[in-house]
């Protein structure tokens, strides 16, 4: 699957998300989302890692936890550039991809 087809998807999920909890997807949302699910994603590292109690959870759960908060994070960074109009193909393009020589 492709970056604007993925995008499109998580968007679809989104809406319905904001509209099932009332949710009003403001640009200050879009940033603060990301950053709790940030906050979610060191605090399952924390746990997989051995460096905060891991609550009665099994490290098979706790690896399971992280991989999803990372997924979190990646689908909400594509939120945020969705809703600020970033082309974020062009972005890693021009950012990171430009050293691959």
């Amino acid at each position: 699957m492709d970056i604007k087809t993925l995008t499109e998807k998580v968007e679809r999920i989104s809406q319905i998300y904001a509209k099932k909890f009332n949710i009003t997807r403001d640009k200050s949302w879009f940033v603060l989302k990301l950053q709790e699910e940030m906050g979610e994603l060191i605090q399952s590292y924390l746990m997989l890692s051995g460096q905060a109690r891991k609550k009665d959870k099994e490290s098979k759960e706790l690896k399971a936890d992280f991989e999803n908060e990372v997924a979190d994070v990646l689908s909400h960074t594509l939120l945020l550039a969705k809703h600020f109009n970033i082309d974020i193909e062009k972005v890693i393009k021009d950012k990171w991809l430009k050293w691959d020589k």
